[in-house]
């Protein structure tokens, strides 16, 4: 990968831009001095486009087209492995959330097909059960993306574990866990 070259080829952009990552995610993005311990810890960080160090310098440099047309925005777990090791204590994760609703808001391609099928998939899950039903989830989630029998192969030891349940859950207050969603929906439509 030419992950290097994408940091160091490009002139200085959008000064804006990190003012409002900065105010979008809360966290100082100009204070990252590229030492490199997030992306050292990061365990996505081999399917990645930019390591999450490149991402920030990024983000200082204003390139705003490049970080939010990379797919390093939809791919990062949240796992917070980053900040536990950054030294300046910057929440990248929150950073990559800011970076993914401004892609969103101003309507960039996700750069990972499978992303918006996994957040509709896993609301509709939500919706329909009130809390995760994992065989159901992944049964659909396969189905939409294609790969169908992906994950069969765990099954029967997840079965014999007591991992996997065959029957969706039943829980109590569906109508108060509808009623969440569909406000964090109309929130995430603004």
């Amino acid at each position: 990968m030419r992950r290097s070259s994408r940091v160091t080829d490009h002139k200085m952009g959008s000064a804006g831009f990190l003012e409002q990552v900065e105010a979008d995610s809360g966290e100082k993005v100009r204070i990252c001095y590229q030492c490199g311990k997030c992306s050292a810890g990061c365990p996505v960080a081999y399917s990645m486009d930019l390591l999450p160090n490149q991402l920030m310098r990024l983000v200082q440099l204003g390139l705003k087209d490049e970080v939010l047309s990379c797919s390093t925005i939809w791919l990062c777990a949240s796992c917070e492995t980053c900040a536990t090791r950054c030294p300046r204590e910057i929440g990248i994760a929150r950073v990559m959330d800011a970076l993914r609703h401004m892609a969103r808001r101003e309507h960039y391609p996700v750069q990972v097909r499978e992303v918006p099928l996994f957040v509709s998939t896993f609301i509709s899950n939500l919706k329909r059960f009130g809390r995760l039903w994992e065989a159901g989830f992944v049964g659909v989630f396969n189905l939409r993306t294609g790969h169908l029998t992906k994950d069969m192969g765990k099954a029967p030891g997840m079965l014999r574990k007591g991992k996997l349940a065959l029957l969706p859950p039943r829980i109590k207050g569906m109508d108060k866990i509808r009623k969440m969603i569909k406000r964090v929906e109309e929130v995430n439509r603004q």
